[in-house]
């Protein structure tokens, strides 16, 4: 009864700082309970990226529970991406580098099944009104500003991919003048800005090449092209994202990884 009233009371600490009601008895296996608990620190900022978390026995003596529940809702954010387990250093709050990023996010191959790693050219930022259809994807109001960054993507040099990224300017102020803006963004958004990516969905669809792209690619007008739309989301579940890609694959693959 003292270990239950213990988590209880630390429950209760938790929402009382959220600014939230005490919900009531919550019938769900306690594990996920105490990963509801512990992600709510990382969403608040109490838990920066890179922090070291206390250990086991320390979490489980703060929330009153057993440390296999805390070990089972630590393995939970792991696999969510959100923890780093490190061999005899102790389990770190995730932050996103350059290289984890490319391999989470960015999943072309060459033919010979070799991951390809891009390079961008002729960067374009500015500013301005959203459009009615990022207002759809990002859920803003139709008076909010977006960030718009355009860039082409190179592999060997050869241009191969047309990227347009669409940002709601609320998230990210000062982007949009900045001179140069990295190859990695989802770094500078954790870095600068306090927002760490979650998940991203993609809609893969095959157009043909208008006369535009054509150039840029150096392809002929109407040869397939594989667009892809992804919807970024941060880990309190906000879209903070639009990116529209439009690739040239004569000589690469997309690779989806199911787990």
């Amino acid at each position: 009864m003292r270990d239950a009233m213990k988590y209880v009371n630390a429950l209760r600490y938790i929402t009382e700082k959220q600014g939230l009601p005490m919900a009531k008895p919550d019938a769900r296996p306690l594990y996920e309970q105490v990963r509801e608990l512990l992600f709510g620190r990382i969403q608040d900022g109490t838990w920066t990226p890179g922090m070291v978390l206390p250990n086991e026995f320390q979490l489980a003596d703060e929330l009153g529970v057993s440390q296999g529940t805390v070990r089972k809702a630590l393995g939970a954010l792991t696999s969510d991406k959100l923890l780093v387990r490190r061999q005899g250093r102790g389990t770190f709050v995730a932050a996103h580098t350059p290289a984890d990023v490319l391999f989470r996010f960015f999943q072309f191959y060459d033919r010979d099944g070799n991951w390809v790693i891009p390079a961008s050219r002729e960067r374009r930022t500015r500013s301005g009104k959203a459009k009615i259809a990022e207002v759809k994807q990002l859920g803003i109001d139709r008076s909010e500003r977006v960030i718009r960054h355009s860039r082409i993507r190179t592999v060997d040099d050869e241009p191969t991919i047309i990227e347009l990224i669409v940002l709601p300017e609320t998230l990210f102020k000062g982007l949009g003048d900045k001179s140069e803006v990295p190859n990695t963004l989802y770094d500078l958004f954790q870095k600068e800005y306090g927002i760490t990516v979650g998940q991203a969905v993609e809609r893969l669809t095959v157009i043909q090449a208008d006369k535009t792209q054509a150039k840029s690619l150096g392809i002929n007008s109407g040869a397939p092209l594989l667009r892809i739309d992804r919807l970024t989301y941060a880990i309190d579940g906000r879209p903070i994202e639009w990116r529209v890609s439009v690739c040239d694959l004569r000589d690469l693959h997309y690779r989806v990884n199911l787990s």
